[in-house]
């Protein structure tokens, strides 16, 4: 109960710290597929399918904090374009340790770039399948900047800005199955941004099976 309890102290500060912080219009679209819906061709209603050719496809990925699932693949995973064939395809998808708290990755595009949006997908047939996670971004030149806060560390107090709360879980129902995130401003600019920052909470802790099977990671850079 301790560590559930813990999970929504610390979403609520970071809507709070979200609301209170943020003056742009950050708008997260949802989509989830179940049952026959859900396939390897990743089709949304009204989040865009995941696509080879984007930003995130070049980008370095460094595991900032927390373990790597022995039987999940590396962080290449997230961007390699390769999608998982089914609800349980461990080895084609990322997912932090079993029984873990999550962790943070960190994706570095090379270079500032202006960012028009950020896709994530996942997929699995129980409660890996949802998504709960904040995204934090960074040009990374100011002063104090750290690229990799620990997990005691408040990425907005080091030269990060907190760009979206992301909470796929529905309210009732199933969790399993796939789901599309993508994160937009209406704008029609997220910032510029060399880094992308993923601080990812595990979905339920009544098991140790809460930590999300992230499939792909989509970043769309202004043409």
């Amino acid at each position: 109960m301790s560590r559930k309890l813990s999970r929504l102290a610390f979403i609520i500060a970071i809507l709070v710290s979200f609301t209170l912080a943020s003056a742009s219009q950050v708008k997260i679209t949802v989509d989830h597929n179940t049952g026959n819906a859900a396939t390897s061709a990743f089709k949304f209603k009204r989040v865009p399918s995941p696509v080879k050719d984007n930003a995130a496809s070049t980008a370095k990925l460094t595991l900032v904090v927390g373990r790597a699932d022995g039987n999940s693949a590396g962080l290449k995973a997230l961007t390699d374009g390769i999608l998982p064939e089914n609800d349980d395809d461990p080895s084609a998808n990322f997912f932090f340790n079993a029984g873990s708290d999550g962790g943070r990755f960190l994706l570095d595009l090379g270079s500032p770039t202006e960012i028009t949006q950020v896709n994530t997908y996942s997929w699995h047939a129980n409660s890996r399948g949802a998504q709960v996670y904040n995204l934090f971004a960074s040009e990374g030149a100011g002063p104090g900047f750290n690229p990799t806060p620990d997990s005691h560390t408040d990425p907005a107090t080091c030269g990060w800005k907190l760009i979206a709360t992301v909470d796929t879980v529905p309210a009732q129902g199933e969790t399993g199955g796939q789901y599309g995130v993508s994160i937009i401003d209406a704008s029609g600019v997220l910032g510029k941004f060399r880094y992308l920052l993923f601080d990812s909470i595990p979905t339920e802790f009544d098991n140790p099976w809460g930590n999300t099977f992230f499939s792909e990671i989509n970043v769309i850079a202004r043409q």
